[in-house]
């Protein structure tokens, strides 16, 4: 007897499923809070760059640069947005959801590269240090910081659940914490004159945007490499699942994320002759969509060889390529891989 389930195969499967990979908000929320963000970023931005040329600030335009990134990576959210939201056609049985980790990816080295020109800048100047208008930079900041509050506001607002999301709302936290790095800038340099404060405080950008880049590419590039969920062991799903009554063998087992917030899992289970495949199914699919929120399974359930008919062959080769450690059960209970 043999039973090679999918959640599509069944109706009450398939509802919990589509419950499970919402994303709590609905699309046209989050453009509206997106495009209202984008707004905002985009008058104040035009503004920055006209008084950072007056002013001869480099934090200015450094600043105004990363505003651009913003702007950038809202657009790109946006579009993701709608391409994510397509039903899956033809060959793409998934869809575009990934539109939004390469968005989010597309975010991080858009901020790594505008990092490495605005480093290479505020050397030069600490180096070389320009006449610069402190009085002009430390309004200009101040305002920024407003901007950048209500931005990030109307952005935590949308579904940072999406790594698309998230990756626009980063830019915009760090833009904040940047302005506020001019404005001290710009204070000292109207208190003291010291000019080079001017490039301290694009180096502290740097420093931001650096971090902020990083960690999207991190993210997305472990949903482009199907690894695990962060948080998420194969190992410790392997043997609790292999812990379950009537488990012999779990192998196969492979856990990815089709985008962020919607995991998934495979693997080929072998149980007990005799026992119920279904059963077992239905238990195993209950323990990892409580314990480790994956509703999207895809189980291929089997008994295990009786060994009185299956003289000449090993419990172990039965699949021949098996992917990853094999997990098996013991009388104790107690794991193998």
């Amino acid at each position: 007897m043999r039973a090679h389930d999918a959640h599509t195969d069944r109706p009450e499967h398939a509802a919990h499923g589509h419950e499970g990979h919402s994303h709590g908000v609905s699309e046209d929320v989050d453009s509206r809070w997106l495009s209202g963000a984008l707004g905002v970023i985009v008058a104040y931005m035009a503004g920055e760059v006209v008084v950072g040329v007056l002013a001869h600030s480099l934090a200015l335009i450094s600043d105004a640069a990363h505003m651009l990134t913003d702007a950038v990576s809202i657009v790109l959210a946006l579009v993701a947005m709608r391409l994510a939201a397509k039903p899956p056609t033809g060959g793409y049985t998934y869809g575009l959801k990934r539109a939004e980790i390469l968005s989010a990816q597309a975010n991080g080295l858009s901020l790594l590269l505008l990092s490495a020109w605005l480093a290479f800048e505020a050397v030069r100047r600490l180096v070389s240090p320009p006449q610069v208008t402190g009085g002009l930079v430390l309004a200009t900041a101040l305002v920024g910081i407003v901007v950048n509050v209500a931005a990030a506001w109307m952005i935590s607002k949308a579904n940072r659940i999406s790594l698309n999301v998230e990756g626009a709302f980063r830019h915009i936290l760090t833009d904040l914490y940047a302005f506020i790095a001019t404005a001290v800038a710009g204070l000292v340099m109207t208190l003291t004159g010291f000019a080079r404060a001017d490039a301290i405080a694009s180096l502290v950008v740097v420093a931001l945007m650096v971090k902020a880049g990083a960690g999207l590419v991190r993210d997305s590039g472990r949903i482009f490499l199907e690894a695990a969920p962060a948080g998420v062991s194969p190992e410790q799903v392997g043997k609790a699942l292999a812990a379950r009554p009537c488990v012999t063998e779990v192998h196969d087992l492979h856990i990815w994320q089709i985008t962020s917030g919607m995991p998934a899992a495979s693997a080929h289970i072998l149980v007990a002759p005799g026992e119920d495949c279904h059963a077992v199914r239905a238990d195993l699919e209950a323990v990892l969509a409580e314990s480790y929120q994956i509703t999207h399974t895809t189980l291929q359930v089997d008994h295990n060889p009786d060994p009185l008919l299956s003289i000449g062959s090993r419990p172990d080769e039965h699949c021949e390529e098996s992917h990853g450690p094999v997990h098996r059960s013991r009388p104790t209970g107690d794991q193998a891989s």
